[in-house]
């Protein structure tokens, strides 16, 4: 609890925190809004499906709009701009009238989803400038639980205001939202944040992100586990319709009560992080997160409704652990003129193996037998933390990289091993 009471005495984390809460609550009711909206105009249940696709598909240019973040002389600037810009984008969406609007709704999505990996990237640099080192952990894992816990009311209102109101109105409420988190960040005071040198070519610039990554030994291997389990943790999520229709003989609805169980995991879990990541390594934090989901996913390939409703408490513990450690440890250890483009590179390397798996389970589901797929996910997962678990073996001697460190002047230290 001491480090929940210095996190509400610290003016930097309750500013950022409360920005995170305002615009999660928004974001959660407009991304189900946007789906249904699309699905309203057109009747076609699959371009409402790409909503989802453009939101996340920025995340493959993560380390080139990394690169371009890092290249601003200050982050704040650029974190309370990108959530203006979005909020401006929003009420783009009041002039959406019929089908033949849908493009804007499209176009909209796709410039949110671009803004989300800016926000990404400066904030990633912004926090261990504005909040001591021994708090990122805390401030990672209050975050998380922030935006899960707007998952568990916020899409009930949205779609709410929808049917009562129509899209417009929700989009509305969302602008208001990133507005007030602009607002929220102006009261955030982080340290000077040096950015990358004028003259580095771009391709150089984007390459240093992989490259720093690779080069720490630790971090390598808890970003890497976590691509693998994210994977298997987007193969895992395909089955939830089979294991209720087939194995719990249930109606469809009761999915939505395990996504409540699975998010009310999630808020639980953002709070033990900080506390939990002061007192174990971070490979074994993250790999027991990992072995921790692969019991999960093995309760829910049994009969048991109540076996299943673990799984998901479980599944909504364990994944955030992983994402918190990734979070925490990129921002403890790697220079701040280069926090952007390595974050982009890893919202890639963790992003994009769920979307991998999604469609792998989808495909699979149509031949294999859904318990099938479920143990051989367990499966995966275990030998997934097991590798992430095992000792770190005494590696090079570290290698102290170039530019600065978090703040102005600051030692950026041995943050890397050469590989």
């Amino acid at each position: 609890m001491a480090g929940l009471t210095r996190v509400a005495h610290s003016r930097n984390a309750t500013a950022y925190l409360a920005a995170v809460l305002v615009s999660s609550f928004g974001t959660s009711a407009m991304m189900l809004a946007a789906g249904i909206w699309v699905m309203t105009l057109t009747g076609s249940s699959s371009l409402a499906a790409w909503v989802g696709f453009l939101l996340w598909a920025p995340t493959l240019a993560g380390p080139l709009i990394g690169a371009v973040v890092d290249r601003a002389p200050r982050r704040r600037p650029v974190m309370v701009g990108a959530h203006a810009v979005m909020g401006l984008l929003l009420l783009l969406l009041l002039l959406v009238d019929d089908r033949t609007d849908v493009w804007l709704i499209f176009a909209v999505m796709l410039a949110y989803g671009v803004g989300f990996v800016v926000l990404d990237a400066a904030e990633t640099a912004i926090l261990p400038a504005a909040i001591s080192a021994d708090l990122l952990g805390d401030v990672n894992g209050l975050r998380m639980s922030a935006s899960e816990g707007m998952k568990l009311a916020a899409p009930l209102v949205g779609a709410g205001l929808f049917t009562w109101l129509g899209g417009a109105s929700v989009a509305l409420l969302d602008a208001v939202t990133f507005f007030a988190a602009a607002a929220l960040c102006l009261l955030i005071r982080p340290g000077p944040i040096v950015g990358g040198p004028e003259t580095t070519p771009w391709r150089a610039r984007i390459a240093d992100g992989a490259r720093l990554l690779w080069g720490h030994r630790e971090l390598r291997r808890i970003v890497l586990c976590a691509a693998a389990v994210m994977a298997v943790g987007g193969l895992v999520g395909t089955t939830i319709y089979a294991v209720v229709d087939e194995g719990l003989q249930r109606a469809p609805a009761v999915v939505g009560v395990l996504s409540a169980v699975q998010g009310g995991g999630s808020v639980a879990g953002g709070f033990l992080a900080g506390p939990l990541l002061r007192r174990i390594r971070p490979h074994v934090f993250a790999g027991a997160g990992i072995a921790v989901f692969a019991i999960g996913t093995l309760l829910r390939a049994t009969p048991s409704p109540a076996a299943v409703a673990v799984s998901s408490l479980l599944a909504g513990i364990a994944l955030p652990w992983v994402l918190i450690t990734v979070a925490t440890r990129v921002q403890s250890d790697i220079p701040a003129a280069y926090l952007g483009r390595v974050s982009g590179t890893v919202a890639l390397l963790t992003f994009a193996p769920g979307a991998i798996g999604q469609a792998a389970g989808a495909s699979l589901l149509a031949v294999v037998d859904y318990r099938l797929i479920l143990t051989a996910a367990a499966v995966a997962a275990a030998v997934t933390a097991a590798l992430c678990l095992r000792p770190l073996t005494p590696g090079p001697a570290s290698r102290t990289l170039p530019g600065p460190g978090n703040a102005e002047g600051a030692d950026p230290g041995p943050v890397g091993t050469v590989p």
